[in-house]
C-alpha cells in the first residue's frame, strides 16, 4: 500500500463471479472504508491485462469453461505473478483456488496448468459432487473463528508440503481428498472451496486479508453485529439434523 490508498483488484468478473463471489470484494471494500482506508478498486475484465501494484486480488468461482479461459489468460498475461512477487496478497474462490495451483482438469479432460502460485493439484471427483454446508476449524496460526460456507465443486484438491490446509472442515469434504482438509494457504496466497460469498461469511479472514496487505498487527474496531447475526444464522442452520 501507498500513498495512504489500498488497492483492490477483483480478476475476471466476467469469467469468474458465477456464485455470487463478488460479494467478497464488496466486503473487503466495505470493511476498509469503515475504517477510514481510501479504497481504489478495480474490476478487471479477462481482455484487459492485470495491473501488478495492486494490494489485494480477488478471484471468484466459475464453470469449467471459463475457468479454463481465465487460467489461459493469467498464464499468458503474468501480472499476477509480478504482484505476489511485489508482496500482494491473492484471495481466491472454487474455480479460482484451483487455478491457483499446479494443475486442474479442464472443461475438455485434459490436465490444464495452473499459476503455481500454491502447492496444489487438483483432480477431477469420480463420485458424488461436493454440495452442501462446511463448517471448520481455521488453522490456529491464523488466530481465527470457526469457518462457515457453501461447498459446490467436483474436484479433489491435493496439498504439496509447501500448502497449509487453510482449515480442517467438522461438516461436509472441504478439499475432498478425505483428510479433513479445506482450502490451502502460503504467507500471502490463500484458497478455499467456500462460497457464501465467503468473507460476508467469516468477516475476520476479509481482516485478516487487509492487515497482512496494511503490515498490521490489529485493526480498529467496527460494529460487526450485521455480520455475527449470518454466522450464526448459518452455522445454526448447518447444524441442524438432515
Amino acid at each position: 500500500m501507498s500513498d495512504n490508498q489500498l488497492r483492490l483488484v477483483w480478476i475476471y468478473p466476467d469469467l469468474l463471479s458465477t456464485y455470487g463471489d463478488q460479494g467478497n470484494a464488496l466486503v473487503v471494500e466495505r470493511r476498509a472504508r469503515q475504517r477510514g482506508l481510501d479504497v481504489a478498486r478495480l474490476d478487471v475484465r479477462s481482455d484487459q491485462p492485470i495491473p501488478t501494484s495492486g494490494d489485494i486480488y480477488l478471484i471468484g468461482g466459475g464453470e469449467d469453461r471459463p475457468q479454463r479461459l481465465a487460467a489461459e489468460r493469467l498464464r499468458r498475461d503474468a501480472h499476477l505473478y509480478q504482484a505476489v512477487n511485489n508482496g500482494a496478497i491473492v484471495f481466491a474462490v472454487c474455480a479460482g483456488y484451483q487455478i491457483l495451483g499446479h494443475e486442474f482438469v479442464n472443461d475438455l479432460g485434459q490436465r490444464e496448468p495452473g499459476l503455481g502460485l500454491l502447492d496444489v493439484t487438483t483432480t477431477r471427483g469420480e463420485g458424488e459432487r461436493c454440495v452442501g454446508d462446511v463448517l471448520g476449524d481455521i488453522d490456529p496460526r491464523l488466530g481465527l473463528p470457526p469457518l462457515t460456507g457453501f461447498e459446490n465443486h467436483q474436484g479433489i484438491t491435493h496439498l504439496g508440503p509447501t500448502a497449509r490446509p487453510l482449515a480442517r472442515v467438522t461438516l461436509g469434504k472441504g478439499n475432498g481428498t478425505g483428510d479433513g482438509t479445506e482450502g490451502a494457504y502460503n504467507d500471502t496466497v490463500f484458497g478455499t472451496y467456500m462460497h457464501g460469498p465467503v468473507l460476508a461469511r467469516n468477516p475476520l479472514i476479509a481482516d485478516l486479508l487487509l492487515k497482512l496487505a496494511l503490515d498490521v498487527n490489529a485493526l480498529p474496531p467496527i460494529d460487526d453485529r450485521w455480520y455475527e447475526a449470518l454466522r450464526n444464522e448459518r452455522i445454526a442452520a448447518a447444524q441442524q439434523p438432515a
